[in-house]
């Protein structure tokens, strides 16, 4: 069981309109939501059936109705205090969430059913969910307050998720209190004398608490009895934690329990039998509890950590697991995480030196920071056991270095394809050689020249082909200056979008244009190179003086070639009477090929940029920064992009320094899903200061240039929103590849755009 007291994700006003609430229902993915009125208080629930039934009895069918119109008014709720039991027992019959309110009925938390995920503060432990990688301070502060505050902004510093302490009323948990150790044996004793050296009261533990929320980390405390439970549950700690020596006080478990606080209990020094009860008794409580697998020896032997045993802990808890290491090092933890381990624990000190058995198998911090970091790494790289498919950056590859099948000769419409019809030759832009045997004895619906690509529709009918569109806004389609021609043989655009190469900046405009001695009939917008001659990456937040000075030279290259362009355009690509002149779409950088940097870094590479755009003569055109993925492909590699990312700055930027926008929203989806930010909110912060959209689909954190439709995009909302706060802003589909087979991909964005648009 959870017990969510965040509560955005989970709740709407009961005045907003029931278009609002579908959306929160389906971004939270429990398929339910709560209604509250503007004090908080309990008015209703509207699920998936709660909607269904409300559309199937309704007269006349509208979103903007207000949420509580389709809810369920009676909802099913308990008081917030209710125990785990209690609240185990008002679940079932389709109902797994449930309204805990306090005595005046307003919201406070939901009770979610569900054993395989808890929360731990505002972290998620799941199997879908990043690693919680907690810090075990324990006693290693020596007795000092301020070394253990110097511990846990150390933890801050290496990236930790939570920072652990122990408390122990010594008159509880020991036979003769705090009086001594004398007649115990020398193991005990031991333990005895250095608890009674360093161990920090409850008061002095809950001043170390205080300074962990004022610097932002979460705490977990091991309560060794139930005094310290009780002093730990009435200071607000968000779980707590079992020592494995207590891992068969079942009297202490209840005890626990009967908080309602989530627990983390280890597994050392246990048999499975042992496990198999305290599993039992655990689950009976209804608490959200974890399993960590753990090895009871100070240094553990790498032979008996026994990390195999994770998944076997899995299968008997059915609840998240993780592992507590005391073994030498952090690689054990990161191959803990590859089987399955979903908390990670370690020691954390500042010299192993110091006396006691836990600095011996504790990490320092830049130790500690590098696990962090390969852990987040192996997360990253596991992925899921689904379908192997194509990555973007591997399609990318695929193009460049794979092979296709292409006509050996000149073929006619109508021909039957036999073997010396067909060759095999790089790139791979066109059907995949494993395509071969289904192409032969195929009867051609188009002509080919010898070399051109054979593709998918060719084993089919027909290929789409463009149209006359309607649209409330100007649309346009990619091109390169070779495939004019090609590309507006069957529609007319609003505009062309010129996608440069370098190498056709070198291109004498006159020329390109000359057979078009009338003009086109279109506007025009042009789109920036990224990569330039010498595997040069356009970057005005370059802090290296001559790559930014050459990207402000290249830029101004494009600026240029643009305004000459304009002589051989017989309209503009803007409908709402822009004079401006025409767009110009560029990507200025901002990227690095390790990491991430530091949100506070990314101000002064913002000023960077504004300064390099300063000094760009953009006069009689419309200069557009392009929002940006948070990974974006480069030359078939992956790096890191910092700039244009983040919906909040971006806008702040293009606020400050007067800029416009081209607000690519692929880029951005993908954005908001690494941020965790819903889409509609990013848009809202974007749209008002774009001048020019690029409409894609996209999946994931990565997965950019998907076809319209197939990927995680609500378009019927984003032209909503656009439609409000950006209209008339002229666009592109701008699908990967989308050009290829003669336009294929833009027929189908444009033909699946046009119902929303």
């Amino acid at each position: 069981m959870i017990i969510e007291r965040d509560l955005t994700p989970y709740v709407v006003y009961s005045g907003d309109p029931v278009l609002r609430a579908l959306e929160k229902i389906t971004a939270n993915q429990a398929r339910v939501i709560f209604l509250v009125d503007s004090h908080g208080h309990l008015d209703g629930v509207l699920s998936d059936g709660d909607f269904r039934r409300w559309v199937s009895a309704a007269a006349s069918l509208t979103v903007d109705v207000p949420a509580i119109e389709a809810a369920n008014t009676s909802p099913r709720s308990l008081p917030v205090g209710s125990s785990p039991a209690e609240i185990s027992h008002a679940f079932g019959s389709g109902i797994d969430h449930v309204a805990l309110v306090d005595e005046r009925g307003h919201l406070v938390a939901i009770a979610i059913n569900r054993a395989d995920e808890l929360r731990i503060g505002r972290h998620r432990v799941a199997a879908d969910a990043p690693s919680l990688l907690i810090s075990e301070i324990g006693i290693n502060h020596q007795g000092d307050v301020s070394l253990a505050k110097q511990l846990v902004d150390l933890s801050v510093e290496a990236g930790a998720d939570i920072v652990k302490f122990q408390l122990r009323d010594m008159e509880s948990v020991y036979r003769q209190g705090s009086s001594g150790s004398g007649g115990e044996d020398l193991g005990p004793q031991y333990t005895l004398d250095l608890l009674a050296k360093y161990n920090l009261e409850a008061d002095e533990l809950f001043e170390v608490f205080d300074h962990c929320r004022d610097v932002g980390i979460e705490v977990m405390c091991t309560a060794w009895d139930p005094v310290s439970v009780d002093r730990l549950v009435d200071y607000g700690v968000p779980s707590l934690k079992v020592a494995s020596a207590d891992m068969t006080n079942h009297a202490l478990l209840r005890h626990m329990a009967a908080t309602g606080t989530p627990m983390v209990i280890s597994t050392g020094m246990s048999t499975e039998g042992e496990i198999r009860e305290t599993v039992e008794v655990v689950r009976s409580t209804g608490v959200a509890h974890a399993f960590l697998h753990c090895q009871s020896t100070y240094p553990a032997p790498f032979k008996d950590i026994n990390l195999a045993y994770l998944t076997r802990l899995a299968e008997l808890t059915q609840a998240p697991v993780g592992y507590s290491g005391h073994e030498r090092g952090f690689h054990v933890p990161v191959a803990a995480v590859a089987l399955g381990a979903r908390i990670i624990e370690k020691h954390f000190t500042v010299d192993r030196g110091l006396e006691g058995n836990d600095h011996k198998v504790s990490l320092l911090p830049g130790e500690f920071k590098e696990m962090v970091q390969r852990v987040r790494e192996v997360e990253e790289a596991l992925g899921t056991a689904a379908p192997r498919a194509v990555s973007t950056g591997e399609m990318m590859n695929r193009v460049n270095l794979a092979k296709s099948l292409v006509a050996a000769r000149r073929i006619e419409v109508g021909e039957t394809l036999t073997d010396a019809d067909i060759d095999i030759k790089s790139p791979g832009r066109g059907l995949q050689p494993n395509a071969y045997d289904k192409l032969v004895g195929r009867t051609t619906t188009r002509a080919l020249e010898a070399g051109d690509f054979f593709y998918a529709t060719d084993l089919g009918d027909a290929a789409p082909r463009g149209r006359a569109y309607n649209f409330r806004r100007p649309w346009g389609l990619a091109v390169r200056y070779h495939d004019i021609d090609a590309m507006t043989k069957d529609t007319t655009p609003d505009f062309l979008e010129f996608h440069f190469s370098y190498k056709d900046l070198d291109l004498p405009v006159e020329e390109v244009f000359a057979k078009y001695a009338d003009g086109l009939p279109m506007g025009f917008t042009t789109h920036s190179p990224d990569l330039f001659a010498g595997d040069f990456l356009l970057n005005l937040a370059s802090t290296d003086d001559d790559h930014w000075e050459r990207s402000i030279r290249e830029l101004q290259r494009v600026v240029d070639t643009t305004r000459e362009m304009q002589q051989h355009f017989t309209r503009s690509a803007d409908a709402r009477g822009e004079t401006e002149g025409p767009v110009i779409v560029a990507s200025l950088g901002g990227f690095t090929t390790d990491a991430f940097v530091s949100p506070a870094e990314r101000e002064a590479m913002y000023e960077r940029v504004a300064a390099g755009l300063a000094r760009v003569d953009d006069s009689g055109v419309r200069l557009c920064a392009q929002t940006l993925p948070p990974y974006p492909w480069y030359m078939g590699g992956q790096l890191y992009c910092n700039l244009f990312v983040d919906p909040r700055d971006t806008a702040a930027f293009a606020e400050k320094h007067g800029r416009r926008l081209c607000f690519d929203v692929s880029h951005s989806k993908l954005s908001a899903n690494y941020l965790g930010m819903s889409f509609a909110e990013a848009t809202d912060l974007l749209a008002p200061h774009t001048e020019h959209l690029h409409l894609v689909d996209a999946t994931g954190v990565d997965g950019e240039g998907v076809q319209v439709g197939d990927g995680e995009i609500d378009w019927a909302v984003l032209a909503q929103q656009l439609d409000a706060m950006a209209p008339g802003v002229s666009f592109i589909p701008e699908i990967w590849q989308g050009h290829v087979n003669d336009g294929e991909g833009f027929w189908i964005a444009l033909e699946r755009l046009e119902q929303w648009f």
